[in-house]
């Protein structure tokens, strides 16, 4: 019996470490831990950057989330961003519903393919340098130039990945629809648009990326407004750390909205992805 004893004890001692090693190579592999390790791992080259230093107007992470802070608890930060979120989003909605509609339209119908293809494909390789000096002669430099800006940026991107979404839609699918006797409409609402949504949110993602540097690029080639004017006038007087916090909070935003509306097309348009 003491023998027994002896080997199940020994048994759970070595059973204890195994499950111990599978937890943490569960832990290690876990999406978030990953994110966790590479943001971690981005931020720590930052500080160390910043203190050999790489260049004099590079400042450290630690400097910088501190002025970060401070124009948040001075309220500048917050109100900059909101007045550069009102055109992101009345472009980025115009962008959604009128990008996705034309990008399916082309996709269903050949001609408006054979019109609106050149078109959109000349706007996304067109500079935004060179397009803004028109845009201001036409609209000023109001709210409409900015939005018009996003929708430069973002559109091109969102109507061509409608497009293609629509374009490879599964034929077995469409075939097996015509043989169950569906029509047209049919079709496309419960076939091509259910088959195309993961390409099209992926055109919309991509889309809101370049919505967001579309609506900081107005603020800084058209008038100083918003978190444009907070990086022109911290570069102006030599304060990167704000400058560069002001950079890094535009780019956190942007990855959350992001998130935002993945998390959405998973909720309402790919119920089947949920929990993977």
């Amino acid at each position: 019996m003491a023998l027994r004893a002896d080997q199940i004890a020994t048994s759970m001692a070595g059973a204890e470490p195994a499950g111990l090693l599978t937890r943490l190579k569960l832990w290690a592999s876990h999406p978030y831990t990953l994110r966790f390790v590479s943001i971690f791992a981005v931020l720590a080259g930052w500080e160390v950057a910043g203190r050999i230093p790489v260049s004099p107007s590079f400042p450290t992470f630690l400097n910088t989330a501190v002025a970060t802070v401070g124009m948040v608890l001075d309220g500048s930060l917050p109100a900059g961003l909101a007045i550069t979120l009102v055109p992101l989003l009345i472009g980025f909605l115009i962008c959604t519903l009128l990008g996705v509609a034309i990008g399916v339209a082309m996709g269903l119908a050949p001609r408006i393919e054979w019109l609106g293809v050149p078109l959109f494909i000349v706007l996304q390789a067109a500079p935004l340098a060179a397009l803004v000096p028109l845009i201001i002669m036409a609209y000023g430099i109001g709210l409409t130039t900015k939005v018009l800006i996003v929708c430069v940026m973002a559109m091109p991107v969102i109507v061509l990945n409608s497009f293609k979404a629509v374009r490879n839609a599964p034929l077995s699918l469409i075939e097996m629809g015509r043989a169950f006797l569906g029509n047209r409409r049919q079709l496309i609402f419960q076939i091509i648009l259910p088959a195309a949504a993961p390409v099209i949110f992926a055109g919309l993602r991509l889309g809101l990326a370049s919505g967001f540097v579309g609506a900081v690029l107005a603020e800084l080639l058209v008038t100083p407004t918003g978190v444009g004017d907070i990086i022109t006038y911290n570069q102006s007087i030599a304060e990167y750390p704000k400058m560069y916090g002001a950079i890094a909070v535009v780019i956190a935003v942007s990855v959350v909205f992001i998130e935002l509306l993945e998390r959405i097309e998973l909720r309402y348009f790919r119920p089947e992805k949920r929990g993977q």
